[in-house]
């Protein structure tokens, strides 16, 4: 029998660090839609300049050894009877003896009347970059004689969703916005909206590092509307109904951070699963009877964590070392491991000059939370030789945020 081989679909958290921990264990093959990871943790400072892509979206050609395979392709289709992986633009499909599943979520647009197809995600690369570009094109269309309410009106931006998500795009939003305003000579003020269906920010997280959030919200000068729901969006408005009463609202753009949503392909898989189409899985990240199937991640609802850990990105990053540890062990016909998931602290970023740390018990914010945070993910990128070059650029080279520049004029110019 040649090596056996074990195809991971999904390159998230999950997914590269599973294959990171792999690494001789057999013939691997990574399937992702993507050719680099993505930190997305720090996807807010990527749109604020803060981080450069390279700090926190590594090709995976620099991460992986090469003799891992690594296939850029949606996957279409899992056929568990003929243990099959189908991948757009794959002429064969690859063929598992281990599967380990990755998926990751999608955003959940709650069918919202116009939404999917008018607001802005914020889950890649490309979703900052629409969104930073969006921010430019909605300032260079002000006139600076404009009235500051007529400014306003031009420049609402509405964020749905009020969980870390939400707050911490709002007010990395805010503060470039305002700084662009003080740069340009604008009259008044721009508005960040945060519309949350719930009665509170942050659900989940406890009341000590809510304060320090909203602190931070009420600094930026970001609106927060709770128990308010979205009813429509438009290309140019978002309705929302509070009380029983619907609002329009005119907006520069809406940016949908309000839940996730399982991988469609979890859909179509023959397994079982929970009533929100959550993947039941093991204790050994297993999904029964399937003993070499493994899932883990946004897809995957495991019994013995944390449930503030659900669908994080810590999580994934947590069980990625279980599933591997346990796919070396099935490989192998030991006894495989189990293990409870606890919180390893929470580190949010507010704005381009503060952040909020809970570890330990104890929260703390400011611009002293903002540095460890930079500090606490430098030691979760990926491999050591990654954390040296970006940890050395971000101590020598510094992490200040790139302002709103008119389109076709360079930073430093």
């Amino acid at each position: 029998m040649g090596e056996p081989r074990i195809v991971i679909v999904g390159g998230g958290f999950g997914g590269l660090f599973t294959a990171l921990n792999l690494e001789g264990a057999g013939k691997v093959t990574l399937i992702s839609d993507q050719d680099h990871f993505l930190f997305a943790p720090m996807l807010y400072e990527y749109l604020s300049g803060e981080v450069e892509a390279w700090h926190i979206a590594p090709k995976y050609s620099e991460l992986l050894d090469e003799q891992i395979n690594v296939v850029k392709g949606t996957t279409n289709q899992i056929l568990l009877s003929e243990q099959k992986v189908i991948v757009a633009g794959q002429p064969e499909p690859l063929v598992y003896d281990v599967l380990v599943l990755a998926l990751g979520g999608t955003t959940n647009f709650h069918q919202v009347e116009g939404a999917e197809r008018f607001s802005l995600p914020f889950r890649k690369l490309a979703d900052a970059d629409a969104l930073r570009g969006r921010m430019v094109r909605a300032l260079d269309r002000v006139a600076p004689d404009l009235p500051p309410q007529d400014v306003k009106l031009s420049l609402t931006f509405v964020v749905v969703g009020a969980g870390a998500s939400g707050v911490e795009l709002a007010t990395k939003m805010a503060d470039l916005l305002r700084d662009a305003f003080r740069r340009r000579s604008l009259p008044g003020e721009p508005r960040v909206l945060v519309i949350e269906m719930g009665e509170r920010v942050v659900p989940g997280m406890g009341d000590e590092i809510r304060q320090i959030v909203q602190e931070a919200l009420l600094e930026s000068h970001v609106e927060v509307h709770t128990l308010t729901r979205v009813v429509r969006v438009t290309e140019k408005s978002l309705t929302v109904e509070h009380n029983g009463v619907e609002t329009e609202i005119q907006t520069a753009a809406v940016v949908w951070v309000g839940g996730v949503r399982v991988n469609p392909l979890v859909d179509e898989l023959d397994v079982p699963k929970t009533r929100n189409n959550l993947i039941l899985v093991a204790k050994t990240l297993q999904v029964l009877p399937h003993e070499n199937i493994f899932a883990l991640g946004d897809i995957a609802f495991y019994p013995d964590a944390t449930p503030t850990l659900a669908g994080t990105a810590q999580l994934a990053f947590q069980q990625a070392d279980l599933a591997a540890r346990n796919v070396r062990g099935w490989l192998k016909g030991n006894k495989l491991e189990t293990r409870y998931f606890e919180e390893l602290g929470e580190a949010l970023s507010l704005g381009t000059e503060r952040g909020a740390v809970l570890a330990a018990g104890k929260a703390f914010g400011g611009p002293l939370a903002r540095q460890a945070r930079f500090a606490l993910y430098t030691g979760r990128l990926p491999t050591w030789h990654h954390r040296l070059r970006v940890g050395a650029s971000w101590f020598f080279g510094g992490t200040e945020p790139r302002p709103l520049l008119p389109l076709g004029i360079k930073r430093n110019t």
